[in-house]
């Protein structure tokens, strides 16, 4: 048994037991929202990955009120897994932030107020955090806590370009910054296996985020789905998608290289199966955690090992 329990690094799973004693289930909910990356603000079609539901493909439809969606997935859950008396609310359908702060207020504000609800998520964009909605996420802060999930996928600007995510890396660093004064929780979306991405170029991400005083990253693998424009490239063979063992051996080394209290929320993710194109290895998402856990485990590595070297191995070669 480590310091994390029974896994070699820092997991959600493990953090929330130890803040509040039990397992804790996050549920997604949808608050109605889209985004700039969509509706003309940044662009239109959103990100080149996006299959047009959003993040937040499982979400409960928003003409649901929170309360109703809420419940709804605590009964769903508990049919299928033991569970506690706390959970997570999780506005995860697309910006979640992207609304004027008399339409977020309520839907914020009768998620923390529900009586099972431990914590409040909320997924969004860096670029889509005025002053009035940290103020109003820093309220709803004092009540419970709350995490905001910026998604980042990539530190790299051509990346960033390709997959048309809208917005300059220097915005993402100051997000960070203004929610972590507020005393907000940080969680960021990283994606391994962008096109033209090396291993290098996903590890030089993690150790951006990890050095950004983001509180949680979440790893995920790039998946095509039906009827986006990365669907296009891929059948087009203009990429390659990652295997299985590139990807676990890519997910060993970022883990080797992040913070030891930076807490980990996702080691891979469900791509929806009638949409997914590829990789279809991603659906036996419970031989891809075997397969990371067996190989941290014969290699004898743990969250933050190789951090040191890694820091002067970049440091002497430029990198």
């Amino acid at each position: 048994m480590n310091k994390w329990g029974d896994k070699p690094y820092h997991s959600l799973d493990f953090e929330m037991k130890k803040r509040f004693g039990e397992k804790v289930y996050k549920i997604a909910l949808a608050g109605g929202m889209t985004c700039p990356n969509r509706d003309g603000t940044v662009g239109r079609g959103g990100c080149i990955f996006c299959s047009g539901s959003g993040s937040g493909d499982f979400a409960a439809p928003p003409a649901d009120s929170v309360t109703e969606q809420i419940d709804r997935g605590i009964a769903g859950i508990s049919a299928r897994k033991q569970v506690g008396d706390r959970f997570i609310a999780y506005f995860q359908s697309f910006t979640n932030t992207y609304a004027p702060v008399p339409v977020l207020r309520p839907l914020y504000e009768e998620a923390i107020r529900h009586p099972h609800v431990a914590m409040l998520s909320i997924a969004t964009r860096p670029d889509c955090l005025p002053d009035e909605v940290l103020e109003l996420l820093s309220e709803c802060s004092r009540i419970k806590p709350v995490m905001v999930e910026l998604g980042l996928q990539t530190i790299h600007e051509g990346s960033a370009a390709l997959i048309r995510r809208g917005y300059p890396l220097d915005v993402y660093d100051t997000a960070v910054e203004n929610l972590k004064e507020r005393g907000i929780e940080v969680v960021t979306h990283v994606i391994a296996g962008l096109p033209y991405e090396t291993r290098n170029d996903f590890l030089e991400t993690v150790y951006h985020v990890g050095n950004s005083g983001s509180d949680g990253i979440k790893l995920q693998l790039l998946h095509v789905l039906r009827d986006t424009d990365l669907a296009s490239m891929y059948e087009n063979g203009e990429f390659e998608v990652l295997t299985m063992e590139d990807y676990i051996e890519t997910i060993v080394a970022a883990l080797s290289i992040l913070p030891e209290q930076v807490v980990v929320h996702r080691l891979t993710g469900d791509g929806p199966g009638d949409l997914l194109i590829a990789p279809m290895w991603s659906r036996r998402k419970r031989e891809v955690l075997n397969g990371i856990h067996r190989q941290m485990k014969s290699q004898n590595v743990w969250q933050g090992k190789e951090r040191n070297r890694y820091v002067h191995e970049r440091s002497h070669y430029h990198l």
